[in-house]
C-alpha cells in the first residue's frame, strides 16, 4: 500500500512555524518578495498614516505655533517658543515608550496596535482644536503638551507595525514610504500652515480632521489579527520602571542606533525649528518671511521626494542600510554651510535642497535599520518607543539649544553647531555590527 507524501508544511511542528502577519508573510523573512496585494495596501497606508500626522505637525510647529506665541510677546518669542516646544516634546518622549509597552500587552479583536493608534489620533485632534483657541502662554503650553502626548500614543504603536508585519527584506521600501510621509508632511505642512495662518483656529480644526482621517484609514483598511487568544505577560510595576532602559553594554547596536538617530535629528531640527525667526531676523525679511515659506517648502519637498523614493528601495536592493544613513547625515551637514556663509533667501534655498536630500535619504532607511537592532521581537512596541525618543527628544532639545545659541552667540552660530551635531550622528552609525 502506498503512502501519500506529506507536504513540507505538515511535517513542521506548529510551534516551529513562523507566525505570519495579517498580510500572509513572515516578518522575519529575509528573502525579497514582491510587494503586492494586502502588503502593498499596507505600504500605501503606512505612508499615508505618517503623511497625515506630520502634515499637521509641520503646519503647527513651523508656522501656526510660532506665530501664536509671537502674538503674545514679540520681544520674547524665541525663548517662549523654546519653552512651549520643550514641554510638549518631553511629554511626548515619555508617553511613547509607555504606549508601546501597553500595546505589546493589548489583546482584542483589533489586535495590539489599532486601539492605541485610534485613541491617540482622536485625543490629539480634540486637543488641537482647543489649542487653536488658547490666548495665554501657560494655556498654549498645557494644551500643546496634550497634543504631543496624544500623538505619541499614536506614534509608538504605529511604528511597531513594521517589525510586526513587514518582512525584513522589504523594510527599506516601507521605511521609505514612512519617511516620505514624514518629510512631505513636514515640508507640505509649512506651506499649508502659511495658507492657514490668517485664520489659526480654522487651521487647527482642519489639521485635526487630517489626523483622524489618516489614523482611521490606516486601521480600517489594514486590520490586524484578532489576538484575544494569545498569552499575555502580566504587567507589573517593574515593567514600567524599566520601560526607558535598554542596557547599552548588552545591546550595543541598539545604543549606537539610538545615538545616531538622536544626533542626526537634532542637527536637522536646530535650524528648521527656528525657520520663521531665521527668515525674519537673520535673513532680514521681517513680516514678509511667511510669504517665502511656501517656496522653501516646495524646493525642500522636491528634494526629499527624490532622495526618499530612491533611498529605501536602493538599500533593499544592495542589502545595506548603513552607507545610506551615513551619507544622509553628511549631506545635512553640507547643506548647513550655505545659510552660514550666505544669510540670504538663496542660501536658505540651497540648504533646503541639500538638507532635504539628506534628511529624505536618512528617513528612507532609518526605520528599517533600527527595526533590525531590536533586542527581541516580543516587545517591538516598547523598544521602538525607546528608539523614537531619539525623534521626540530633538524636538525638545533643538528649540532650547537654538534659543540659547541665538541669545548668546547670534543666529549665525546656529549653522556650524548644527553641522557638528549632524556629522556626529552620521559617524555614530558606523559601529553598528548587526546591520550592514
Amino acid at each position: 500500500m502506498s503512502v501519500a507524501p506529506q507536504s513540507a508544511e505538515s511535517v513542521v511542528p506548529p510551534a516551529a512555524r513562523p507566525r505570519l502577519g495579517p498580510e500572509g508573510h513572515d516578518p522575519q523573512g529575509t528573502e525579497r518578495i514582491p510587494v503586492t496585494g494586502r502588503l502593498r495596501r499596507l505600504l500605501v497606508w503606512y505612508g499615508l498614516a505618517s503623511l497625515g500626522v506630520y502634515l499637521a505637525l509641520g503646519a503647527v510647529n513651523s508656522v501656526l505655533l510660532p506665530l501664536q506665541v509671537e502674538d503674545l510677546d514679540p520681544a520674547r518669542k524665541a525663548a517662549n517658543l523654546a519653552v512651549v516646544s520643550a514641554v510638549g516634546a518631553l511629554g511626548g518622549m515619555f508617553a511613547q515608550p509607555v504606549a508601546g509597552l501597553l500595546s505589546d500587552r493589548t489583546r482584542g479583536r483589533w489586535g495590539r496596535r489599532a486601539p492605541w493608534i485610534l485613541t491617540g489620533a482622536l485625543l490629539a485632534a480634540a486637543s488641537m482644536v482647543v489649542l487653536g483657541g488658547m490666548g495665554s502662554l501657560p494655556g498654549i503650553a498645557a494644551v500643546y503638551l496634550l497634543v504631543m502626548v496624544s500623538l505619541n500614543l499614536y506614534f509608538g504603536p504605529k511604528s511597531a507595525v513594521m517589525p510586526d508585519r513587514v518582512p525584513r527584506a522589504v523594510r527599506g521600501l516601507f521605511s521609505a514610504a514612512g519617511g516620505l510621509g514624514v518629510l512631505m508632511g513636514i515640508t507640505g505642512g509649512m506651506g499649508l500652515g502659511a495658507v492657514l495662518s490668517g485664520t489659526p483656529a480654522v487651521g487647527y480644526a482642519v489639521l485635526a480632521v487630517v489626523i483622524v482621517l489618516a489614523a482611521g484609514g490606516f486601521v480600517l483598511f489594514n486590520p490586524d489579527h484578532d489576538n484575544r487568544e494569545e498569552p499575555r505577560e502580566p504587567l507589573r510595576w517593574k515593567a514600567f520602571l524599566t520601560t526607558f532602559w535598554v542596557n547599552p553594554k548588552a545591546h550595543p547596536d541598539f545604543a549606537w542606533g539610538f545615538l545616531g538617530r538622536l544626533l542626526t535629528m537634532t542637527g536637522f531640527y536646530v535650524t528648521t525649528t527656528f525657520q520663521v525667526y531665521v527668515l525674519q531676523d537673520y535673513v532680514g525679511l521681517g513680516d514678509d518671511a511667511v510669504d517665502v515659506i511656501p517656496l522653501i517648502s516646495g524646493v525642500s519637498l522636491l528634494a526629499t521626494l527624490t532622495s526618499t523614493v530612491v533611498g529605501g528601495p536602493f538599500s533593499d536592493r544592495i542589502g545595506r542600510r548603513k552607507p545610506v544613513a551615513v551619507a544622509a547625515g553628511l549631506m545635512i551637514a553640507a547643506g548647513l554651510v550655505a545659510p552660514w556663509l550666505m544669510p540670504t533667501v538663496a542660501g536658505i534655498l540651497v540648504f533646503a535642497v541639500l538638507a532635504g536630500l539628506g534628511f529624505g535619504a536618512y528617513l528612507a532607511v532609518d526605520q528599517a535599520l533600527l527595526t533590525e537592532v531590536l533586542p527581541t521581537t516580543e516587545d517591538n512596541g516598547r523598544y521602538l518607543g525607546v528608539l523614537n525618543i531619539a525623534v521626540t527628544l530633538p524636538q525638545a532639545l533643538a528649540p532650547a539649544i537654538a534659543g540659547l545659541i541665538v541669545s548668546q552667540l547670534g543666529y549665525s552660530a546656529l549653522f556650524p553647531i548644527a553641522m557638528v551635531i549632524a556629522v556626529a550622528g552620521a559617524v555614530a552609525v558606523l559601529p553598528i555590527r548587526s546591520v550592514r
